[in-house]
C-alpha cells in the first residue's frame, strides 16, 4: 500500500483506516521503516507566509527497485507505462540531487501550500536557499508553482531537473537542467 503512495504527502489516518488501527500505530512502522532506510521522510518547510502550507512529511522508498518490485513493475516498458512513473522518478532524482550538491537530509524539504503551489525539493544551508522541481518531461517549463515557491520562499537560485538531454536557462534564476548532466551543472551548488 505503502508503494502506492510513493512521493505523496503521508496520509496516516487513511493508512490506519484501512488497516483498522490507530494512527499512532502505523506512525511508529512508518518511522521504523525509516530508521531501517527502506523509505525517506522528507519533511515539510514552513514558515510564517501568508499561505495556508502543508504540514505532513513526503514518503518514499529509498530503493527504486524495491519500489518497482512493490508495485510489481518487472520491464522498463512496465515502469514507464505506469502511473508511478513521474513519483518514481521523483524519488530517485531527489537523491541524485541531495548527493551531487552535498546537502545533509537535515538540510532537505519540500513545501507545498493547500492552494496547490508546490516545490519538490528545497535546501536550506545557512542563509542560502536552493529550490528544485523534478519533471519526467523532456520539455521542462517555468510554473507559476514554480514561481510562487521563488517569490514566496526568497530562493536565491532554482533548477528544474528533467528527462531531456540539454541544460538550458528558463529564466534569469531559473535553469532546466538535464538529468545526465547535473554532476556537471550542479555540482558547484551547494
Amino acid at each position: 500500500m505503502l508503494a502506492h503512495v510513493h512521493g505523496g504527502v503521508w496520509n496516516g489516518a487513511r493508512f490506519a483506516s484501512s488497516f483498522g488501527v490507530a494512527d499512532t500505530t502505523v506512525r511508529r512502522y512508518l518511522d521504523l521503516l525509516t530508521a531501517a532506510l527502506v523509505v525517506r521522510q522528507l519533511p515539510p518547510w514552513f514558515e510564517n507566509v501568508a499561505k495556508r502550507q502543508v504540514r505532513s512529511p513526503k514518503v518514499y522508498f529509498t530503493d527504486s527497485g524495491l519500489l518497482h518490485t512493490l508495485l510489481d513493475l518487472d520491464t522498463q516498458a512496465a515502469v514507464e507505462s505506469h502511473p508511478q512513473l513521474g513519483a518514481s522518478w521523483e524519488g530517485f532524482m531527489l537523491a541524485q540531487i541531495q548527493t551531487v550538491v552535498g546537502a545533509r537530509t537535515d538540510q532537505c524539504f519540500f513545501w507545498a501550500t493547500h492552494a496547490g503551489a508546490e516545490l519538490d525539493l528545497l535546501i536550506t544551508a545557512g542563509t542560502r536557499r536552493l529550490g528544485f522541481e523534478i519533471k519526467r518531461t523532456a520539455t521542462p517549463r517555468l510554473t507559476r508553482s514554480l514561481r510562487s515557491a521563488i517569490d514566496t520562499l526568497k530562493i536565491e537560485r532554482a533548477w528544474v531537473i528533467h528527462g531531456g538531454n540539454e541544460s538550458f536557462p528558463l529564466a534569469n534564476d531559473v535553469e532546466a537542467v538535464a538529468a545526465s548532466r547535473i554532476l556537471e551543472d550542479l555540482g558547484g551548488a551547494g
